[in-house]
């Protein structure tokens, strides 16, 4: 199954456009947090921590995977009723995966930061199974970012105890 094809066709210009949307979110959150990787490296971290290395490329790969999936499921706008609300929680959870680095990394407020994760990976939940009804294979597509999201809420709620 060719993951880009939809109802048929593959429309490259909204592809690239949806992509370019998800990855424009993580390049813009890198500008509010060019000190990360020193952020990071200061802090006690919990056992389970990646290196800091690992973020980037997992991140470009979901931002590229998240875009592939709002670009399938932009694919059944006129045809499915529940395209936009299904692209309202995704918007929404982008906003909230933006604001998540700008609140952990330059407020280095983490405590809220973890607070807010919480609420983005309820967004990606209900974003995620929107997707399902819509389209399975956009799905699907959520799914890792969905796991990697629960993961960071974890490692962030643990960096906040140990670094009260």
């Amino acid at each position: 199954m060719n993951i880009l094809k939809v109802k048929g066709r593959i429309d490259l210009w909204s592809l690239a456009a949806a992509v370019l949307i998800s990855l424009s979110v993580g390049i813009l959150s890198s500008f509010f947090t060019m000190d990360a990787e020193s952020i990071y490296k200061s802090l006690t971290l919990p056992s389970f921590a990646p290196p800091p290395w690992i973020f980037g490329p997992v991140w470009t790969i979901l931002y590229i995977t998240m875009g592939i999936a709002s670009y399938r499921i932009w694919m059944y706008a006129g045809h499915n009723k529940g395209v936009g609300t299904a692209l309202f929680y995704y918007t929404m959870q982008l906003i909230l995966n933006f604001l998540w680095s700008v609140i952990f990394f330059s407020l280095q407020f983490r405590g809220f930061a973890f607070l807010e994760i919480i609420l983005l990976l309820v967004l990606i939940i209900v974003t995620t199974f929107r997707f399902f009804d819509i389209d399975k294979p956009a799905g699907l597509l959520m799914v890792p970012y969905l796991l990697w999201v629960s993961y960071a809420s974890l490692l962030n709620g643990s960096i906040w105890i140990f670094n009260r």
